[in-house]
């Protein structure tokens, strides 16, 4: 009776213990299904550093922006599309009458670039071009379609035809031309998502 009562008393613990670690992980199971899904790869695409920093594929005209320290505020935005591909850049000025554009893509993961306009940068179409002590090469040319909102400077809507141009650093030189225009070439560099902040205005 002794070894047969023992041998019941380690088949009961055994079993007990079996349910315990059952038990377990279904909880952790329903934890892990519980979790929003956020995209493998995409560091900037999470809804903490949207609340704390705002979210720049939400800028509208009035919205304040500090970029990397310096405050702007949204002027108007031009929202661009190329077949199934679309893309926005917001003007943004300064206290001293200054304007930049602040472009934001996602491909897949967001895509911030800060754009000065330059002159005497010539025209593109060549393979290569000498800017600022820079040698940029070309990267990609198309045009898009586009509307405009709020204070841009451009018509509401139509086409732009772009030529987007890197060095071996990093730097960017771009162009473009609205509505058959002349070309405007503007200087580009590439931002962190931690290097703007987002004030935005209510709705």
């Amino acid at each position: 009776m002794n070894g047969l009562t023992a041998t019941l008393i380690v088949v009961i613990i055994v079993l007990i213990v079996v349910a315990v670690v059952a038990v377990i992980m279904g909880v952790r199971a329903k934890r892990s299904a519980a979790k929003p899904e956020t995209r493998a790869g995409d560091p900037f695409h999470t809804g903490d550093q949207d609340s704390l920093r705002g979210d720049p594929r939400a800028l509208k005209a009035g919205d304040i922006v500090e970029v990397r320290g310096g405050t702007y505020t949204v002027r108007g935005t031009v929202r661009l599309s190329e077949g199934g591909w679309t893309w926005a850049e917001h003007l943004l000025d300064d206290a001293k009458g200054g304007q930049v554009w602040l472009a934001v893509e996602e491909d897949p993961d967001l895509i911030l670039s800060l754009w000065t306009p330059v002159a005497d940068a010539g025209e593109p179409g060549p393979k290569t071009i000498d800017f600022g002590g820079r040698t940029y090469h070309s990267e990609e040319a198309g045009s898009a379609e586009f509307r405009s909102e709020a204070t841009t400077g451009l018509a509401e809507q139509g086409t732009v035809r772009y030529h987007d141009y890197e060095a071996s650093d990093g730097s960017m030189l771009g162009f473009e031309s609205y509505g058959g225009a002349d070309w405007e070439a503007s200087s580009g560099e590439a931002l962190s998502r931690y290097d703007v902040l987002i004030y935005p205005t209510a709705d």
